[in-house]
């Protein structure tokens, strides 16, 4: 097997459709700036909302239903943690790497397709920890910057790694040859596209029910890009904690 893309897929006249019933604002783009302005929002330290092809089989998102950040931040793993997520601060996301590129950022030179390999992030991109910063306790030492990765650096400098290939994912790998040809950086944040509790988002209602009752900035579904400040108020929802128990 090549991927784990085996799950539904919704056309982008579908998806048009379904943004059109709930009366979204979004605006449509090409395949070049699908990628290119979502590349962009992440440099910028938004956090996006991705929905793209066939929805994956298996324990972990792989890019088709995956909420996207930039590894860079240090404050992007707090953000996607409370505000997104609705967990604690401290737990760590993976990263999704370009495969030519991971053993450039990882103790690791192999595919991890299904983002089920553990590896050490490079000695060159670790940042020791100060006399200071290893007198801190709990939260505070935790939060202290690893790598200069650190949204994607475990507190013992590990990474759960995804490697992506051209061949089975073209879309999320031309998404990250464009943010690494911005940033310099061949990595994002990839989380599943969920919150705490809830089932990976399957349709595009799915997806955007989550993207309004979290505060991600951007959704992009297919081809359309959304902005979070531009939605109109969900009608009649229901508070989704009541709906989901959380693990």
């Amino acid at each position: 097997m090549e991927g784990s893309f085996l799950g539904p897929e919704f056309s982008d006249e579908e998806i048009k459709a379904y943004l059109d019933s709930v009366g979204a604002a979004y605006t449509k783009l090409s395949y070049a700036n699908v990628t290119h302005q979502t590349a962009e929002l992440l440099a910028k330290e938004k956090v996006v909302g991705w929905f793209q092809g066939r929805m994956e089989f298996g324990p972990r998102a792989l890019g088709s239903r995956s909420i996207l950040g930039d590894p860079r931040s240090k404050k992007m793993q707090s953000v996607m943690n409370l505000k997104i997520k609705f967990r604690e601060s401290f737990r760590p996301f993976a990263p999704s790497v370009l495969r030519e590129h991971v053993n450039e950022n990882f103790e690791l030179d192999r595919n991890s397709p299904y983002m089920l390999l553990v590896a050490p992030v490079r000695e060159e991109r670790r940042i020791p920890m100060s006399e200071t910063q290893q007198k801190l306790f709990g939260i505070e030492r935790l939060n202290s910057p690893r790598s200069d990765i650190p949204a994607v650096t475990h507190v013992d400098y590990s990474a759960r790694i995804q490697t992506v290939h051209r061949e089975s994912h073209p879309v999320y790998y031309d998404l990250l040859q464009e943010f690494s040809r911005l940033t310099g950086c061949a990595v994002v944040v990839n989380t599943s596209f969920n919150v705490r509790g809830e089932p990976i988002v399957c349709t595009p209602e799915d997806a955007y029910l989550c993207f309004m009752r979290t505060e991600m900035d951007n959704l992009v579904l297919g081809s359309y890009l959304l902005e979070k400040s531009s939605q109109p108020p969900l009608e009649g929802d229901v508070e989704w904690r009541t709906v989901y128990e959380l693990d």
